[in-house]
């Protein structure tokens, strides 16, 4: 048992997990890398999203137009209908109960509304039960995929686990070629078929941390829209094929959504949800967004674990995903 991962309470979004023989948490990051640093970039990163909210609760007066205004800006933030309707709702409940006749002191409520919502998305990374566990990540072209397995298989080999990464995005020499390079860079083996098929690129990979005793296989597909029927067919081809290769896999199926995209990220992770049952999602570029909401949304409508969030390009720019300190960055 690999015992730096907790072990995962089942969900409709999540497998189970064997319990550690140390309980703790998956890591933050490299040791190099402090919890203060990452959270003044994560700040820095929603501020286009926040300064908006933020602003809402610099007057002196406590009123409906208050509240019409945080609508506004959630809305614009794309957190969504249901999300903003809910925060409103729980946020007029909390101010009643408090007797809270300040803005600023408002702004707190909201604080712990918008953690309590996003409280169901954190939910640690679990390895270590099967091995190899595989770990399957799809998404759209362009929303950082590739560079998140790298970064992810940083975190992995940080805290100590062999991991071998799988290149069945074949249709791209670009992405094999890229994946390659973060493997060299993260000293993991490979396995790259040219114009190979990405199904049976899954099956040898597999094979191959079976008998190498790898404790993570990492899965690359290719990216695609989840309008592109055929290529989403593709995608559950690969999983079934997975499946043939190691019945009990794939134990993890992330999903790489680009934080700028909004309310189109939401729509995604639907699609990818219905068609491959996912159990995280990695969320990226949340840096100069000013659609940083849109996990208000996903945590009210389809509310599958953020196991890593990202604001920037550096290795250690991709780190674990903390409700509360999400919230503290957004309305800083």
């Amino acid at each position: 048992m690999f015992s730096f991962f907790k072990k995962k309470s089942p969900s409709p979004h999540q497998g189970t997990a064997a319990e550690p023989v140390k309980p703790a948490t998956h890591p933050a990051g490299p040791p190099t890398v402090s919890r203060k640093s990452w959270l003044d970039k994560l700040s820095a990163g929603l501020r286009k999203t926040g300064s908006s909210i933020a602003t809402v609760f610099t007057g002196t007066r406590l009123d409906e137009g208050l509240y019409e205004e945080l609508e506004e800006a959630l809305l614009m933030a794309d957190a969504g209908v249901q999300a903003t309707e809910y925060l409103l709702k729980d946020l007029r409940r909390r101010v009643k109960d408090s007797k809270t006749s300040e803005p600023a002191a408002v702004k707190g409520l909201l604080m712990d509304a918008l953690t309590e919502l996003l409280s169901p998305l954190e939910k640690p990374l679990s390895i270590g039960h099967h091995t190899p566990t595989v770990i399957m990540v799809a998404g759209v072209n362009g929303a950082g995929k590739t560079t998140s397995i790298g970064k992810l298989t940083r975190h992995l080999a940080d805290a100590g686990a062999s991991v071998l990464l799988a290149a069945a995005d074949t249709f791209r020499a670009a992405a094999r070629e890229q994946l390659s390079v973060w493997a060299g860079r993260n000293q993991v083996e490979i396995i790259s078929q040219e114009g190979a098929d990405p199904a049976a690129v899954c099956f040898d990979a597999i094979s191959a941390g079976k008998a190498r005793a790898k404790d993570v296989v990492l899965v690359d597909t290719a990216g695609r829209l989840p309008t592109q029927l055929h290529l989403m067919e593709e995608l559950k081809k690969i999983r079934r094929v997975v499946q043939k290769a190691d019945a009990t896999a794939p134990h993890e199926v992330l999903l790489v959504i680009d934080g700028n995209t909004g309310q189109n990220a939401l729509a995604q992770v639907r699609a990818f949800d219905e068609a491959l049952g996912l159990t995280g999602l990695i969320v990226t570029k949340l840096d100069g967004t000013a659609k940083g909401g849109v996990l208000a949304a996903i945590a009210r409508e389809r509310p599958v674990p953020v196991y890593f969030i990202g604001v920037g390009e550096q290795l250690d720019d991709l780190q674990t995903f903390s409700a509360r300190e999400f919230a503290q960055a957004l309305l800083a």
